[in-house]
């Protein structure tokens, strides 16, 4: 059952709907502002319902949102080096907003976006026209995603399709805390994440080349571990990212629907199974939060990410193309989909 309320209105007068998808237990609330993921309640252990999502209670705190909290993102997540795009033999200078590189869309990204709406049976359907030259990209880009939750399982199916060659690589960037989302630690929670590979970056946190083993390392998830463990070894991609935010290569191939992880909290024994048909997942383990939300504040490593897609910056590096690349030809079709599934 999906219901629709007003959330709000943005800075200059557009009013921001708020949905409300639920199946019975819980409830998930998403917002036509950026897509975004405002709060997902589930029960724990003890059937208490629990929001896992961290977030905002206003529209003016989300538009003043620098951290991207629940937001869609696109057209690029995630970073590509110096903004430097080529489609095509074609050069593109993109928007540069984090240390001389491109990230999460540039300037004015998807996040920041009023999304049409339409609700299809129990299925949220949001889409956005980007028009050819919007961040310097090239292509009139007809973006659909879908969010669904049954059976405590939030799917989002995203979809793409321009009428010239360009980058796409759309994900979510939801901040979980499986404790409560004013609960302040994720170091705690139990991960586990099925790859061998990550992918290394420079002091910007750029991957520019190569593939790094994770066994022996920090970053060997295979076996289920505290978040907290190795998160302050003195690895130096640990010390790049100050923390976890990295993409992981998953072991399944692009366009295989797989599950490559979970993760549970022991304070709830809530536990969020993932899902993905991409090749890779970004964990994000908050490094950089430092903002007011919805019941507390929320501070360094307050939430983890996995944002799931393509490998970032593989648009400049074959290495990383070749296993799945952003580059979309003109009248292809982008497909993306991504569940997050909650149990106790």
């Amino acid at each position: 059952m999906i219901t629709q309320e007003s959330f709000g209105k943005t800075a200059d007068g557009k009013e921001v709907l708020a949905f409300t998808l639920s199946d019975g237990a819980s409830h998930v609330k998403i917002l036509n502002l950026g897509g975004i993921v405002q709060s997902i309640v589930v029960p724990d252990r003890k059937g208490t319902p629990t929001d896992v999502a961290l977030g905002y209670n206003t529209v003016k705190e989300y538009e003043q949102n620098d951290g991207y909290l629940g937001a869609l993102i696109g057209r690029f997540g995630n970073r590509i080096g110096k903004g430097e795009l080529t489609v095509e033999g074609k050069k593109y200078a993109l928007y540069c907003n984090d240390r001389g590189n491109h990230l999460h869309g540039g300037k004015v990204g998807f996040n920041a976006k009023i999304w049409e709406h339409a609700i299809e049976g129990d299925t949220l359907v949001l889409t956005l026209f980007s028009p050819d030259g919007e961040e310097n990209y090239p292509g009139n880009l007809k973006v659909t995603v879908k969010y669904s939750f049954q059976g405590g399982a939030l799917k989002i199916c995203y979809h793409a399709v321009s009428d010239k060659a360009t980058a796409v690589n759309l994900t979510n960037h939801t901040y979980f805390n499986l404790s409560g989302e004013g609960d302040g630690s994720i170091l705690d929670h139990e991960l586990t994440i099925d790859s061998d590979l990550i992918v290394p970056t420079n002091e910007t946190q750029i991957p520019e080349g190569g593939l790094r083993a994770v066994k022996g390392t920090p970053f060997d998830f295979n076996e289920a571990k505290p978040i907290g463990r190795d998160i302050g070894a003195k690895d130096i991609d640990l010390l790049r990212g100050n923390g976890y935010d990295h993409s992981f290569v998953l072991k399944a191939p692009k366009g295989e629907m797989k599950e490559y992880g979970s993760i549970q909290s022991p304070k709830t024994g809530i536990r969020m199974r993932c899902f993905t048909d991409m090749p890779a997942v970004q964990l994000y383990t908050g490094n950089g939060l430092s903002q007011q939300g919805k019941t507390a504040y929320y501070g360094k490593r307050a939430a983890f990410c996995l944002e799931t897609g393509d490998i970032p910056n593989n648009v400049n590096v074959p290495e990383y193309a070749a296993l799945g690349s952003s580059v979309l030809k003109a009248g292809e079709e982008y497909t993306h989909t991504c569940i997050y599934k909650f149990e106790a």
